[in-house]
């Protein structure tokens, strides 16, 4: 089932919002200060194009810096970002067969907004939701 899934989402959404992901990951890379920010868009583009069967949690050893760096994403990244996640999601929704991806579009929208402190980890449950 996860296959699948994985599948028909890396065709209809996965591939274009990893390739965001991934563009946000070298601007960041490229500007020297922001390189844990790059390291994070690559991390978050790995889930983006295989997000069934994998889930993201808090990390219990995040700190005040995670939290000051997340704020500074949503400002450079991460509201991009969450609208991309937005805009790909109306349109799954629209196509009935497409709910459950459009679904997982918006799940993904958290860990677009805030990646520093979050860890992803496999699940056995294929709609696992956030920090589950």
């Amino acid at each position: 089932m996860n296959t699948l899934l994985n599948i028909i989402w890396l065709v209809f959404a996965g591939f274009w919002l990893a390739v965001g992901y991934v563009a946000a990951g070298i601007l960041c890379c490229i500007l020297i200060v922001t390189i844990p920010f790059g390291i994070a868009s690559f991390r978050i583009a790995s889930y983006v194009l295989w997000p069934f069967g994998r889930t993201v949690v808090d990390r219990p050893t995040a700190g005040a810096l995670s939290t000051i760096g997340n704020v500074i994403w949503v400002v450079v990244a991460g509201i991009w970002l969450a609208i991309g996640h937005v805009v790909t999601a109306v349109p799954l929704f629209v196509s009935i067969i497409g709910i459950p991806m459009g679904i997982a579009n918006l799940k993904l929208i958290p860990v677009s907004l805030l990646p520093l402190g979050k860890q992803i980890v496999s699940t056995d449950r294929p709609f696992a939701g956030y920090g589950r």
